[in-house]
């Protein structure tokens, strides 16, 4: 009877699951070299040739013009690299990728290993169901429920059952500041295991996880390591634009691995497959707390533009500014741009020194959004990039210029989404200030009456 040869317990824990460059694995060259020797690890080049074109492992890329050939010091000749995934590291033809193939890791899963108290409603029940038989049945699945439905709260039963029968699960969205929102509630609710978070920056990057929170841009780093993937915003930018993400979430997941989809506004390419029945779906049209979702209101506010550039806030604006001050009550003001937001800060600035602007290029957005969670700043003026993952209470949000073209439908009805989501305040204001109604606001509003429609035929909604 032969005896297999020892191995590290430490890069097992690392690699498993992962395929990493060699600068990503902190052990020394030595090591690595005797694990694939004894066949524990294997390699691949990272970029890869054939028939004149060029193919990136790692991200999936086919784009020859995001291919780029240079002479290389390490291997001595012209090398080519990818270029649409180097912010991740520099992958090229003479870089391997190392994944783990020796023994899977062995862990313990609790009995008692979700310790979620809450109970579901009727619509959050249904829909949990599903998602859990689609889970132990490794189906694809997708819940469209409506913002503020609970679809996080959804998602336990099914991730209790998956942890309960040993499978590794991984929760991705494509948006850092959702997975910031979802770690800490992954973490109450399954406190007897160490939940992994993956963002860039994030510390815990490199640990081993039956349960994995992560931005699908971290997925890149991953191989068949997951026998559950749940997409969460799955319609959000930019997941739904780039085809090198779903590259990354297919890579991330073992080929008989269960696909969850979530979302409040799905494209319609998505709605085509559950209409065509080539995806299986269930629709919650109604918020857990069984009141209705607020419904915009469209408010002109003239050439908002030209008013800015004379250093006018639209008096509407100004009004609607003003009362939330007054009353206390907290807010989101969404615009455009960067550009145009940080033109208006000062004339803002006049109405509440404390008003302050928050974008995807803001290091401390987080920091900024705690402030206003916890009362500290009275509103924020920001772009998209808080249409999602923002739990609020007594929240109201205005859009300004809602018929700029950077709102979308699915847009509007997210920022729609973040008023009125507890049981202690189920309503609030929408505002969309225009200088003319766009296509994607009418299509918003018609959205939540619909949905609220829906909901009302269907029980879902109190008298």
């Amino acid at each position: 009877m032969s005896i297999s040869p020892p191995y590290s317990p430490e890069l097992q824990n690392h690699l498993t699951g992962k395929h990493l460059l060699a600068f990503e694995i902190p052990f020394s060259q030595e090591i690595l070299t005797e694990h694939l020797k004894n066949g524990y690890v294997s390699e691949t080049c990272g970029v890869q040739s054939g028939n004149g074109s060029y193919h990136c492992v790692r991200c999936g890329n086919k784009d020859q013009t995001l291919f780029y050939t240079f002479p290389c010091k390490i291997c001595k000749q012209d090398c080519t690299y990818c270029r649409s995934c180097i912010m991740m590291g520099r992958v090229s033809e003479c870089a391997k990728l190392y994944r783990w193939t020796g023994p899977g890791i062995q862990y313990t899963i609790p009995d008692n290993v979700m310790r979620w108290t809450g109970t579901l409603s009727a619509g959050q029940q249904n829909a949990s169901d599903c998602v859990v038989e689609a889970v132990n049945g490794k189906d694809e699945f997708l819940v469209w429920a409506v913002c503020g439905a609970g679809k996080t709260e959804v998602l336990f039963p099914a991730i209790e059952a998956a942890l309960l029968a040993g499978k590794r699960i991984c929760l991705a969205t494509p948006r850092t500041d959702v997975v910031l929102e979802l770690s800490p509630r992954l973490k109450k609710a399954f406190p007897a295991i160490e939940v992994v978070t993956l963002h860039a920056g994030s510390e815990d990057r490199h640990g081993f996880s039956p349960l994995t929170v992560s931005t699908t841009h971290q997925l890149f780093r991953f191989i068949e390591a997951f026998d559950v993937i749940i997409v969460d915003e799955v319609d959000a930018f930019p997941y739904s634009m780039d085809d090198s993400l779903h590259y990354a979430v297919n890579k991330s997941k073992k080929v008989s691995a269960a696909t969850i989809y979530l979302t409040a506004t799905p494209s319609k390419s998505i709605q085509r497959l559950y209409r065509s029945g080539k995806l299986k779906a269930f629709i919650i049209p109604a918020r857990y707390h069984r009141q209705p979702i607020p419904v915009p209101e469209m408010k002109w506010s003239g050439n908002w533009e030209k008013l800015f550039l004379q250093q006018k806030i639209p008096s509407k604006i100004n009004a609607w500014v003003s009362e939330r001050l007054n009353q206390n009550i907290p807010f989101l003001l969404f615009f455009p741009s960067i550009r145009v937001m940080e033109q208006v800060l000062p004339l803002f600035q006049r109405l509440s020194p404390e008003l302050s602007i928050v974008h995807s290029r803001h290091p401390d957005r987080k920091e900024k959004v705690m402030a206003l969670r916890n009362g500290l700043v009275p509103g924020l003026m920001t772009t998209t990039i808080l249409e999602r993952g923002v739990t609020i209470e007594r929240l109201e949000v205005a859009v300004i210029g809602a018929e700029h073209e950077v709102f979308s439908s699915s847009a509007l009805v997210q920022i729609a989404g973040r008023v009125g989501r507890s049981f202690a305040n189920p309503s609030g204001t929408v505002t969309f200030f225009h200088y003319g109604k766009s296509e994607a606001m009418a299509e918003a509003v018609h959205h939540i009456q619909m949905m609220n429609k829906n909901a009302m035929k269907r029980g879902l909604l109190d008298e």
